[in-house]
This record gives structure tokens, C-alpha cells and sequence, in this order.
């Protein structure tokens, strides 16, 4: 394993596309594997920028990046594009209609685009476009842009992520009385009504790096809201699969089934059970 691990690690920073898009897809599908390669690739992250892009759906949020895209590819730049795409209830597939629209670029060796599916997450990012970032990062990108699935106000994670957030808007949408529904436009460092210039971006970027405090506590952050998720995502995935194979489980579903038990009372006997063994531990 461990050679195997070092053989992706060299090749993912090497700039491989096959390496990286394989882990990627590892990593959305879940394999055991990728957590130990995402190990190794660590060390080599934290130079990208990453620029999250996120609003409704139809305010032109692909058009925009498909421009940011050839502007940074212009000025020499390599990039990396993680669109975020929502998740088909029946197949657990993405709509790529956003890799269809930046397909220009799909030949471009300084440029990788890949879809994610948000696969029933609300809030706009899951772990595994977390971990899709850091694989862009250690491969070598100047900047990783990530477009998010437009869900409104509940769409906020990829502040968490982004140096720098987007926030695209149209005129006309909405009335005074939604402006009180603050939400996701409290996350936004630019607003772009439409297609305003992308120069707003370069700013930020320097209004960040002239402040190393506020450069920091950003990094502190992130690190932070990383680790959370990990360890939320870890927690679930291991004890959800520990309740749902117990012969409890199956128990308090007989129980259920039969009328004798409502799924409240079941639901509150079986965590609590698992809570206190935690705490006790």
C-alpha cells in the first residue's frame, strides 16, 4: 500500500490529469483507499487560491467562470474547476451541463474541470469537494474555481473553502421584503450583478495578503471547518453503519413495523445508548 501511495502522491504533483481524476473519483465514490493517498498529498497543499462562485440557478454563474477561466489562462495561470453540480435522485449522477458550457477549455493541458455531486448535501459543498481542493491544490494549480449547486440562502459552505466568494447576482430578482433574508449574502466578498469585471478578484486577493493577521485567521478557519467536517463525516459514516448492521436496529425496525414502537422513541433509545457509551469512554 504504502508504494502505491507514494507512486499516486508523486504522480497527482507531478500533474498527472489521469492520477488526479481517478482519485477524485475515488474519493466522490468513497473508497477506503483515497483517505490514505489524501494523506500523503497534504504536504503539498496550500498554494492555490481558491475562488468559490456560488448564487441561483440562471444568473450566468458558468458563463462567468468559463470567462474567468480565459482570462486567467491569458495571464499564464494554471487552473482548476470543481463545479458542483445537483445530485439526480434516481441515479446518484451529476448534471454536467456546467462542464458542457466551459467545454472550450476541455483541451487545454493548464486547465482541469471536473463535476461533483452534491449527492443529497445542502449548504453547497460536500467532504469529498473538500478533499477535491486539496488534490487540485497539491497538483500544482494557481487557481482552483469552485462553482456551487444555487440552492439560495442555505448555500454558504463554500465560504469555509474560498479565498475568495462570488456572489452572482441579476437585477430584478426578488423584492424588499426577501432582502431581510440575509443568509448567503453575508458570506460574499464580491457581488457581480450579471457579468461585472473580474478585476474585483485581483483586489481582494491584495487586500488579503496586505493583512497577515487576516490572512491567518482565514487559514485558521479553513483548517478548522475542515477538520469539523472530516470528523462529522467520519462519525456518521462509521457509527450509521454500526446501528443500521446491529441486531438492535433490526429490533426497534420489527418493533416499528408491528405498531409497538414509534421510529421517535426508537430513534432517541438507540442514540442515546451509543451517546453514553461514547461519554463513558
Amino acid at each position: 500500500m504504502r508504494s502505491d501511495t507514494s507512486q499516486i502522491t508523486e504522480k497527482v504533483t507531478s500533474g498527472d490529469v489521469r492520477a488526479a481524476a481517478k482519485l477524485i473519483r475515488d474519493i466522490d465514490d468513497k473508497v477506503p483507499e483515497a483517505r490514505e493517498y489524501l494523506k500523503d498529498l497534504y504536504p503539498f497543499t496550500g498554494r492555490a487560491y481558491v475562488i468559490g462562485i456560488t448564487g441561483s440557478p440562471g444568473v450566468g454563474k458558468s458563463t462567468l467562470v468559463d470567462q474567468m477561466v480565459a482570462h486567467l489562462r491569458g495571464n499564464g495561470k494554471t487552473v482548476g474547476v470543481l463545479a458542483v453540480d445537483p445530485t439526480s435522485p434516481f441515479s446518484g449522477g451529476a448534471i454536467l451541463g456546467d462542464r458542457v458550457r466551459m467545454q472550450r477549455h476541455s483541451m487545454d493541458e493548464g486547465v482541469f474541470i471536473r463535476s461533483m455531486a452534491t449527492r443529497g448535501h445542502f449548504g453547497g459543498l460536500t467532504q469529498s469537494t473538500r478533499s477535491a481542493i486539496d488534490v487540485l491544490d497539491a497538483m500544482g494549480k494557481d487557481y482552483i474555481l469552485v462553482e456551487t449547486v444555487g440552492v439560495g440562502q442555505d448555500e454558504i459552505d463554500i465560504v469555509q473553502s474560498a479565498h475568495t466568494t462570488i456572489i452572482v447576482l441579476v437585477p430584478g430578482m426578488g423584492d424588499d421584503i426577501q432582502a431581510l433574508k440575509a443568509g448567503i449574502l453575508e458570506v460574499g466578498d464580491i457581488f457581480v450583478v450579471n457579468k461585472a469585471d473580474r478585476e474585483q478578484i485581483e483586489n481582494h486577493r491584495r487586500f488579503l495578503q496586505a493583512s497577515p493577521e487576516r490572512t491567518f485567521t482565514l487559514q485558521r478557519e479553513k483548517a478548522k471547518n475542515d477538520l469539523i467536517e472530516m470528523v462529522k463525516d467520519r462519525i456518521i459514516n462509521e457509527i450509521l453503519a454500526d446501528i443500521v448492521n446491529s441486531g438492535e436496529f433490526e429490533e426497534a425496525l420489527a418493533s416499528i413495523l408491528e405498531k409497538r414502537l414509534d421510529p421517535y422513541t426508537a430513534c432517541d433509545t438507540i442514540i442515546s445508548k451509543r451517546v453514553k457509551t461514547g461519554m463513558s469512554k
